[in-house]
Order: C-alpha cells, then structure tokens, then sequence
C-alpha cells in the first residue's frame, strides 16, 4: 500500500471526491400541498410536499408532473417545459391574481406540451391581471379549470405563440366567468397550423368569450386556422364568437364552426371579418341584440327565437 504523506496531495484527492459525489436528482412527478413546505426542494416528495407550484416545477423534470395533494392557494407559475399540473378533485387548487400578474404564465420550447388540470384562478382587484397566458410551446391543454373575475382588461385564456409550428390549444369542462376582457383570446404571429377546440366550455359575462384574430398568421403556404367549438354555452357576453383581421393573401381562409351550443343574451353571437369565416350548426340561438354580423352563417339546423318563436333557421 502507498501512504500518501504530502498534505497538499490529500487535499487535491479530498476535493476531487467531493467533486464526484452524486448531486440530488429531480424528480419525474413531483408533490404539492397547502401544507407543504418549499424547503423540501429539490425533492418534492409524497411524504414531504413542496408549497407553491413554481418551486415544484423548477425541481421537476421535463415531461413531468405536479400533483396537488388537497386545497391550498399554491402562487402563480412560470412554465418553461413540458410538464402537466394535475388536480383531480381533491377540492380547489388555486392561486389570486392582482397587479397586472399572470397566473400561468408559458414560455417553453417549440415542441413542447403544457396540461393543466383542475385549476382554479381568479382575480381579487387591486390592478386586473390575467389567467393563463401561452407565449411559446406547441400545446396547451386546459381541462376541469375555472378562471374568473379578472379585471382591468383581464383575459381568462390567452394564446399568443409567436414561434413558427403546428400549435394547439383545447379547452374542455372549463368555466370562464366574470372577466372585463375576453374568456379565450387567440392571436398567434408567424404561425403555419393553428388548431382552437373549446368542449364543454361555459362562458359568461365576459367581454368576448372566444376572440380569434388571423392577421398575424404567416404568408402562403403558412397561415391555416381551424377553430372548433362544440358542447359549449356563451350567455351575457358583449360578444359571443369573433373571427377578426385580414389573414395574409393567398392562404386558406382561417374558420370557425360552432355546433351543438347555446349562444344566448349577447351583445353580437357571431361577427367574422373578410377573409375569415364562422359557421354554426345544430345550436340554440337566442336573445342576442345582432345575431349575425360579416361573414358569419348558419348550417340551417339551429333553434333561433325570431319573433318569439322558436324555428329553425337559415342564416
């Protein structure tokens, strides 16, 4: 054996030791709870839960998960991979959003997928703010969520990607309520593919429930629209469905269908600009001061109160 006397030499091995030890590793699902507590970073564990979603996320790997474990106010979030927050009814998982903040805010890469599950966001004043806001990725999905009362040209829903991809944004079983500005805000820039499907979305007293602009899509062959809604209410808005801008010349011609809803006491129900198109089918049309302004038609099979009957109508 040979007895290393320098002590310089024992130092050097001594930090290189130290240098090799295995650092703690994030987690592929990670755990919060109202009575959790972030110092467990970077393990947020089912034993010892982190307390606020950022923190979760930031020791969490890509393609992961945060679970919530039971109610709790758990701070606004930054998302910047894909991930998935799931809440799946163990009472609400929320955060309060004031002074012009955003509650989910994502800025990820080109591919990737965001999901939100059971998620409950609303504005108490003090300055407005809004919901969620997509920035960048190429999927969000929002599902079981509640966004509401946000003020001060609050937006309950904004997505408004900016990098070149097939982009994705599906709503189901939401409820988006009481927000000064739009329930769902579409304005994608320099995009090819823009898919929007809303299911089973209820959306009241908002400003628009679903605002969709095409004149920041990309030139031809780039710059397609498809925007589907079924299943869904939009009652006591100042509009209801909106198809707006001038889409760049020579693409397809950005669309919205609308089936099996209820559009009910709006300022307008439908309105699409030149260029851009909205068709509703198999819906009950009703109390809206303009029904149908622009572009905007019907498959023939909707209930329309005219008169105060009840008929089938042809727009």
């Amino acid at each position: 054996m040979i007895a290393f006397r320098s002590p310089l030499l024992a130092a050097c091995l001594l930090a290189l030791a130290a240098h090799s030890a295995p650092v703690h590793a994030q987690q592929a699902r990670s755990f919060v709870s109202g009575l959790g507590n972030d110092g467990n970073a970077p393990n947020c564990i089912r034993t010892a839960p982190c307390r606020t979603f950022q923190v979760a996320h930031d020791n969490t790997l890509a393609n992961g998960e945060i679970t919530v474990l039971d109610p709790g106010s758990y701070g606004s979030v930054t998302i910047t991979k894909t991930i998935s927050i799931i809440n799946d009814g163990i009472g609400e998982a929320g955060m309060l959003i004031s002074g012009g903040n955003i509650g989910v805010l994502i800025n990820a890469g080109a591919a990737d997928k965001v999901s939100l599950r059971g998620i409950t966001i609303k504005g108490i004043g003090f300055g407005g703010g809004n919901g969620i806001k997509f920035n960048a990725g190429q999927t969000l999905t929002v599902e079981n969520c509640v966004v509401r009362n946000l003020s001060v040209g609050g937006n309950a829903i904004i997505f408004q990607p900016i990098n070149s991809n097939v982009l994705s944004l599906e709503i189901s079983n939401t409820f988006l309520a009481d927000n000064t500005a739009d329930a769902v805000f579409v304005s994608p820039t320099g995009t090819s593919f823009v898919n929007v499907v809303l299911n089973r979305v209820e959306m009241y007293n908002n400003n628009n429930c679903l605002d969709v602009v095409s004149s920041g899509l990309g030139p031809d062959p780039l710059g397609r629209m498809v925007v589907a809604v079924e299943s869904s209410v939009a009652a006591n808005n100042a509009g209801a469905f909106t198809l707006r801008g001038t889409p760049p010349a020579g693409g397809a011609v950005p669309s919205m269908n609308v089936v099996r809803s209820v559009i009910a006491l709006n300022g307008t129900g439908f309105s699409a600009d030149p260029g851009n198109t909205i068709v509703v089918g198999a819906s009950t049309i009703t109390g809206n001061s303009t029904p149908f302004v622009g572009n905007a038609g019907s498959w023939g099979d909707n209930y329309s109160n005219v008169g105060g009957a009840f008929t089938l109508s042809r727009h």
